[in-house]
């Protein structure tokens, strides 16, 4: 007997999902798809270059972070090429809508920098109930290269 659902129909389900989430929440935040990253191992990630600058630290770049346990986290690059700072979490909910992603910079923004230290939270779901959230932002990303995927390895 053959499962009719292989990891590979999976990994391509999520895949399509997450790569359209990334592109509404990258026009939500005001960067395009150009400016993103995508890691499909466990747990699934991806990264967002942000065109933000913070008035506590204006000679570094920003980033939002995204992975499928603790949702979005707006991150802060370091100097010295090591993990990125993560200054705060969205939290709430692991798909919330990209204008509440948008919502989420643009106050860190006009704050100048998060005043409370980061609690990560812990939103996990399993990959199906993911993927299933996911679908409704689902692209083709064989048509037109989406040019932020990439596999680590």
């Amino acid at each position: 007997m053959i499962p009719l659902l292989t990891g590979i129909d999976r990994d391509h389900g999520l895949r399509r999902g997450l790569t359209g989430y990334l592109a509404a929440v990258s026009s939500a935040v005001g960067v395009g798809v150009e400016s993103c990253t995508v890691d499909l191992d466990a747990p699934a990630s991806a990264y967002v270059a942000l065109d933000v600058r913070l008035l506590r630290h204006p000679d570094r770049d920003m980033a939002l972070l995204w992975d499928e346990r603790h949702g979005w986290a707006f991150a802060m690059e370091t100097h010295s090429g090591e993990d990125l700072l993560v200054l705060a979490y969205l939290g709430g909910e692991l798909v919330p809508a990209p204008p509440r992603v948008g919502r989420f910079v643009a106050g860190i923004r006009s704050a100048g920098a998060p005043d409370t230290a980061p609690v990560p939270p812990d939103l996990r779901d399993d990959r199906s109930e993911l993927s299933a959230r996911l679908l409704r932002y689902r692209r083709d990303v064989w048509s037109a290269g989406v040019p932020f995927l990439r596999r680590a390895g």
